[in-house]
């Protein structure tokens, strides 16, 4: 008889908890609430005097730390694993519990927890490995293992430009933890953005939990961007850059298509960027 497939739960997820408050945050920056909640509970919640904050530490090494070799991975992940052996689980249960009964006070918890947050296979398989580890099958484990070797072992994400043209607070620690999300999406050759880089860029940030606004958005700006590269076109005598150019506009609709999904996939919003960046180039021939 086999067991049950076990099931991740991101409500007791640690590492998930910290992102989704972390994307409040951002979001009552942008929309200039006078009271930041969120960041309130991240510094109540998570220090290095919390047995929360000991379990994030570890999250967020597994989540950002990179080798070179499966070999360094693998003795990584399993020192990670142990060293989360050492913290005291019944006070962290009942740290968690309190974390969970705080945000249900402040937020609406469905809402809180719809952000979509980068890296959440590896998170899960983080909790699988931390929680959940005397219950896996052997297949279970071995996924759940070899997600994070993968992620450690693999290159940088792409990052977005520190210039972004975005008013951040000016509470160091706060500006730190915006920049965090803000940082996680663009490539840094975007360093100087024009209004409709800044404009798709806010949208993005301040719809992390509304990503019907967020579809509708670059759904409306589709049809703006083919049309000023149309018209750019008519002005190009050079006969291989107007071919490229048509290339381009024919293949926004592959490149930008979000059909019939709620969620507006980040490289779609990476490629409508860099059609800003052709009309910007455009623009100056």
């Amino acid at each position: 008889m086999h067991n049950k497939k076990v099931k991740h739960n991101k409500l007791r997820n640690t590492g998930l908890l910290f992102e989704f408050l972390l994307r409040q945050t951002t979001a009552d920056v942008l929309n200039k609430e006078k009271e930041c909640q969120a960041l309130n509970i991240i510094k109540k919640r998570f220090n290095e005097n919390t047995e929360l904050g000991k379990e994030w530490a570890l999250y967020n090494l597994l989540i950002n730390r990179k080798f070179d070799s499966d070999k360094k991975a693998n003795f990584f992940i399993l020192e990670a694993i142990d060293a989360r052996k050492k913290i005291n689980i019944s006070l962290l249960k009942r740290e968690k519990f309190n974390l969970i009964k705080e945000i249900q006070k402040k937020y609406n918890l469905v809402k809180f927890l719809s952000s979509k947050v980068p890296n959440y296979k590896i998170y899960a398989s983080v909790y699988m490995l931390f929680e959940q580890q005397n219950r896996l099958s052997p297949a279970e484990k071995t996924e759940s293992f070899f997600n994070l070797v993968e992620n450690i072992t693999s290159k940088e994400n792409i990052k977005l430009s520190e210039t972004i043209g975005l008013a951040l607070p000016d509470d160091e620690e706060l500006r730190i933890l915006t920049y965090r999300v803000l940082l996680e999406k663009f490539n840094q050759k975007y360093s100087h953005l024009d209004s409709n880089q800044k404009k798709l860029l806010r949208s993005y940030i301040n719809n992390i939990s509304n990503t019907n606004s967020l579809k509708e958005y670059v759904e409306n700006e589709i049809p703006h961007v083919k049309k000023n590269l149309k018209q750019y076109s008519k002005k190009i005598d050079d006969k291989i850059t107007k071919i490229k150019l048509n290339e381009a506009m024919k293949s926004i609709n592959k490149f930008c298509n979000i059909g019939n999904s709620k969620v507006v996939n980040d490289t779609v919003v990476i490629q409508l960027m860099r059609y800003y960046e052709l009309i910007k180039e455009l623009k100056k021939v």
